[in-house]
């Protein structure tokens, strides 16, 4: 179960073994003068929570622990020899303000704790304390980190949507992307003909657009056919076209989508949806560059790119009889595949910011931000209607919402539609064509994976605290972790 974190990432922030890997565990730095106190913290954040943790007794030792250990959480005492807590919660604002920090205070440093919360202190409590309100405490203070984080991050990501950033209306850097633009780059210059795949909403006609911007075919209008949106009497006709008389209805000769495309490109949008009859005489156009309109018995030599695309599954169809497998292959010379939203995760945040600005400007509020809430919400949302299903949400979210700032209700998202999980309904039904024994077989394989990966996700990553939640060896969580791929 992969998660997602924006943030300042530490210099061995994702340690390999085999084919998987897992994040850091999440840090905890205690500072304080007491021995007794030290122990009882750093024991407690381990225990319950799984936290990697660090015990110094001086604010001067811990700015040195600061400078290369990173931590997300400090907890520091007041009164301390030396540099006071007050005085070293302030440098460690400007150290890095996204490290949360948490004052304990002893008898009669209440009101100065309260000053350092009105001075940006995320929390404070009084010794003697109850256990269970510290790990409450520090559980929230990780979940504040991690927002300011993903602030942090989206703010500096805010500044790289020019140059390499943007290609042909396509908004991001990560490799799986970086990999489709360049196979656009190197097909583009030719006359080959592409097969486009990938799931609905991952950009397929943007794909298309830039293929043919980057052609020498540029220069005339590039014709786009949505294949499903015409009954198959209706597409025949326009795509060949047809002469007077050739049906009822035909009082005049018409040219057709191909004649049109003649020197340009035509994209035939969900190909996989045309009727069988129809293929055959698409098989033609590709096998004879030539088209013949209905009703005429000649043909008109065509010179025309043919780009298609499809988020249907064209070998099934084949084997059930429904595409021919010989148009299949002459589409097919060249294929792009669309990464999905969850393989340029990491793009999510450029996406919003420039969703963000467009439709600030189309519907004119420009003084319009995300909330961190709402923000953190979308990045960690799984959409299933990849890339579209994000740009609508943000287009909803800035027509519909109150205030100044977008909140995560704003959003209207799915709560049950989380990175990483699939609802319970939509995964059952696919196991309805499933045999019995893989059927059992998959729900068990995906029960693992959901639940050692809660597990890790709890402990921060760290296995031996993940392995004693589980109730099992640390060698043995090791190896189904393997086994499951689970990161």
């Amino acid at each position: 179960m992969p998660r997602f974190v924006l943030g300042k990432q530490r210099d061995a922030s994702v340690k390999n073994s085999g084919d998987w890997a897992y994040l850091p565990p999440k840090r905890v730095l205690v500072v304080d003068d007491a021995p007794d106190m030290l122990a009882l913290l750093v024991r407690l954040l381990e225990k319950k929570c799984g936290y990697e943790t660090r015990q110094v007794s001086s604010a001067n030792k811990a700015l040195e622990n600061i400078a290369f250990w990173h931590p997300d959480v400090v907890l520091t005492d007041i009164r301390m020899p030396g540099l006071d807590g007050m005085d070293f919660f302030r440098r460690l604002k400007e150290i890095d303000p996204t490290i949360t920090t948490i004052i304990m205070t002893g008898y009669g440093t209440v009101e100065i704790a309260v000053r350092a919360i009105k001075d940006g202190a995320f929390d404070f409590f009084e010794k003697p304390f109850d256990n269970d309100q510290i790990v409450f405490a520090v559980t929230r203070a990780m979940e504040h980190t991690e927002l300011l984080r993903e602030q942090r991050r989206f703010r500096e990501l805010q500044h790289q949507i020019a140059g390499s950033c943007e290609f042909h209306g396509f908004i991001g850097s990560s490799p799986k992307l970086l990999q489709m633009q360049d196979l656009l780059r190197r097909i583009a210059p030719s006359c080959m003909t592409v097969l486009i795949r990938g799931e609905s909403g991952t950009g397929k006609e943007l794909a298309a657009r830039a293929l043919h911007a980057m052609s020498n075919r540029a220069g005339r209008r590039m014709i786009i056919v949505n294949c499903p949106a015409l009954p198959e009497h209706i597409l025949e006709s326009e795509l060949f076209g047809y002469t007077r008389g050739a049906f009822t209805g035909a009082e005049r000769d018409k040219d057709g989508l191909f004649l049109e495309a003649n020197g340009s490109t035509i994209l035939l949008d969900e190909v996989a949806d045309i009727p069988i009859a129809i293929q055959t005489k698409l098989l033609r156009v590709l096998q004879e560059k030539e088209i013949q309109p209905l009703g005429q018995t000649r043909t008109y030599e065509v010179d025309v790119r043919v780009i298609s695309s499809t988020n249907q599954d064209i070998e099934a169809k084949i084997a059930r009889g429904e595409f021919r497998e010989d148009l299949f292959y002459r589409l097919n010379v060249m294929t792009v595949t669309m990464p999905n939203i969850e393989q340029i995760r990491a793009d999510i945040p450029l996406l919003i910011n420039h969703f963000l600005k467009r439709y600030r400007l189309e519907h004119d509020r420009p003084g319009l931000e995300l909330s961190e809430e709402a923000l953190h919400a979308l990045i960690h949302h799984r959409f299933r209607g990849n890339v579209r299903e994000l740009q609508n949400v943000i287009n909803r979210a800035v027509l519909l919402g109150d205030g100044k700032k977008i909140g995560k209700k704003d959003l209207m998202l799915d709560d049950t539609a989380t990175a990483g999980g699939a609802r319970p309904t939509d995964f059952f039904e696919q196991l309805q064509d499933l045999p019995y024994s893989q059927a059992k077989e998959t729900i068990m394989q995906e029960f693992t994976r959901s639940f050692l990966g809660e597990h890790l996700r709890l402990c921060g990553g760290n296995i031996t605290a993940a392995a004693r939640r589980c109730g099992m060896e640390r060698q043995a969580l090791q190896r189904l972790l393997r086994r499951y791929r689970v990161a």
